[in-house]
């Protein structure tokens, strides 16, 4: 577990994964007899996993709301969301100077194929490039949310 305690899947905590429907049901505890919060309408949505049971995942979402899912609705495919209001450029290679390819527009969700120094390859089909690993939610090695918070909305700032 975070506190360094081994996690039931033997998995490092925090990780990224994925959602596997348009429909996940955020609840407020490790449990169907637990609350439902919410619902996540986004699939391929990266979620940062704080903390874990063997059957569910205590999330941590692009808005800072922490949440558990079930871990069937949950993938280990990995994806980047841009939760900015611009767009973000995609780069032929990995410098400011590089020439752009494609935008990674507002809110967006892209295939994530690797990171390194500071720049994360992304992209489908159609468009690849690389973009500012800080510009992008889903690339993070640190906790986002606290593991001990309980589930619900992200404080207000």
């Amino acid at each position: 577990m975070p506190d360094g305690r081994p996690t039931p899947t033997g998995l490092e905590v925090p990780r990224w994964i994925t959602l596997k429907s348009d429909r996940v049901r955020a609840r407020r505890g490790p449990g169907l007899d637990y609350e439902v919060m919410w619902e996540y309408r986004a699939a391929g949505l990266p979620v940062q996993v704080i903390a874990e049971t063997t059957e569910w995942r205590k999330v941590c979402d692009p808005e800072g709301s922490v949440a558990w899912i079930h871990r069937t609705v949950a993938s280990g495919r990995r994806t980047v969301f841009n939760r900015s209001g611009a767009d973000i450029p995609l780069r032929a290679g990995r410098s400011d100077r590089s020439g752009i390819r494609a935008t990674l527009a507002p809110r967006a969700i892209a295939p994530l194929d690797d990171c390194e120094n500071g720049w994360c390859r992304i992209g489908g089909r159609k468009a690849r490039g690389w973009a500012p690993e800080r510009q992008l939610f889903g690339v993070q090695s640190q906790a986002l949310c606290d593991y001990r918070r309980t589930a619900g909305r992200a404080p207000a700032r």
